[in-house]
């Protein structure tokens, strides 16, 4: 969710009346993934790279982010939308905002609509990391360690692998995201900053990845959602 300080800047606001304006691209891109069919759907809120910003920035992120998170709990709950939060592992965010996550997440659990997977505080390589971590620390031999055994240790291993990332504002790079799941990813980079971001642009996003060729390194073409 990319363009939130170039938003503001357009507009010669300050950075942070980007981030509260994104407000509205994360329900409306929510509501348009859960009517399209999505069953999964991640949300990269802030990167381990982000603790780099000023302080003022942060400490409004936090507050920002809580307040959105507590508002608008009801409404994931009242759709079906199972929340999960991945990364949260950093001693700077708030207790109370680590809290808020835990209750939301707990609230949502038995929901099947649609999983939400929101990125605070994540890392690819650190996921990776810990992974490894994990297998060793499990007492595996390293002959017996293949690439299935070794996402069941990353975080949330039910997660599928991602088909489509969508990074908003032109930006074109991966910024250490789900770097494990995004392996075989298709990606669109559509122009608009994040706060301008909404339904019909994501749907147009859907469309684009639709009519991909989808070949997984070999040699039979076949177009998304055609019958296989």
């Amino acid at each position: 969710m990319d363009g939130n300080g170039r938003w503001a800047q357009r507009r010669s606001l300050p950075r942070t009346a980007g981030h509260r304006a994104a407000e509205a691209a994360v329900i409306d891109v929510i509501e348009a993934a859960r009517t399209a069919g999505v069953e999964w759907l991640s949300l990269y809120a802030f990167s381990t790279e982000n603790w780099n910003r000023p302080g003022t920035e942060v400490e409004f992120l936090m507050r920002l982010v809580r307040r959105v998170v507590r508002k608008h709990a009801p409404l994931l709950l009242a759709r079906g939308i199972r929340c999960r939060f991945l990364g949260v592992s950093d001693p700077r965010i708030p207790r109370a905002l680590a809290q808020d996550f835990e209750d939301v997440a707990v609230l949502t659990a038995e929901n099947r609509g649609m999983t939400l997977t929101v990125a605070f505080d994540h890392g690819g390589r650190r996921d990776i990391v810990e992974a490894a971590r994990s297998l060793i620390l499990s007492g595996t031999p390293a002959d017996e360690v293949t690439e299935r055994l070794f996402a069941d240790h990353l975080p949330f291993p039910d997660t599928p692998d991602v088909d489509l990332v969508v990074r908003t504002s032109g930006e074109q790079r991966i910024s250490n995201f789900m770097l494990w799941q995004v392996a075989y990813a298709e990606w669109v980079f559509p122009e608009v900053l994040w706060p301008d971001f909404r339904a019909p642009d994501f749907l147009a996003c859907l469309h684009a990845y639709r009519h991909r060729d989808r070949r997984f390194g070999g040699v039979a073409a076949r177009t998304n959602g055609d019958p296989s």
